[in-house]
């Protein structure tokens, strides 16, 4: 007990530090010999993060600089199961589609879409990979995949196409040159 007493005249004892849980190791039985490993129980436990802190220096990437991430990851478009999307939707890298869209899709690198995905409406992208339905008018620049379980309706332009036994494809349907896949984008996109 200490001999200051408190506001009330009782003496206090004083409060002994306790110590922090990431900041103590359990104290190992045998001695650590130069070359050795010390055994797990023996080795200091990392503090943990806590919310705020950043493994990154600060000024490390530069004033106000937030991380990059590659361009792929910032331009992908997924539309997951039981989502209903539509609108316009230019310049993507990649759209997954797990879901139904109902949409006008220019300047689209790739469009996958899954079983379970409806694609309604116009599109012009470089590859395609149909798993599940497209309906509506489709220009694919280079090669258009039709799996076992894909449906492709409408107005179809392509470079390649490959279609695996069991799939389907419906309507106008031709090939045609890159360039002239281009130069006929333009024309619609004019009107």
């Amino acid at each position: 007990m200490s001999d200051a007493p408190d506001d009330l005249g009782i003496p206090m004892k004083p409060s002994r530090p306790q110590p922090q849980a990431g900041n103590v190791a359990p104290l190992s039985r045998a001695p650590i010999l130069p070359g050795q490993r010390a055994p797990e129980a023996a080795r200091p436990v990392a503090e943990p993060a806590r919310p705020g802190d950043s493994p990154v220096r600060p000024g490390a990437m530069g004033i106000g600089a937030a991380p990059r991430r590659p361009d792929a990851e910032a331009r992908r478009l997924i539309v997951g199961r039981d989502i209903s999307l539509s609108g316009e939707i230019n310049s993507c890298d990649k759209m997954i589609i797990e879901g139904s869209v109902e949409a006008n899709l220019q300047n689209c690198n790739e469009v996958d879409i899954a079983e379970s995905g409806l694609f309604k409406g116009s599109a012009t992208v470089e590859e395609a990979e149909v798993r599940g339905r497209f309906e509506g008018n489709l220009t694919v620049r280079r090669r258009l995949l039709i799996r076992a379980s894909g449906r492709v309706s409408g107005t179809i332009r392509y470079g390649q196409i490959e279609i695996e036994c069991g799939g389907r494809i419906a309507g106008d349907v031709q090939a045609q040159a890159a360039e002239d896949l281009g130069q006929e984008a333009g024309a619609r996109a004019a009107s």
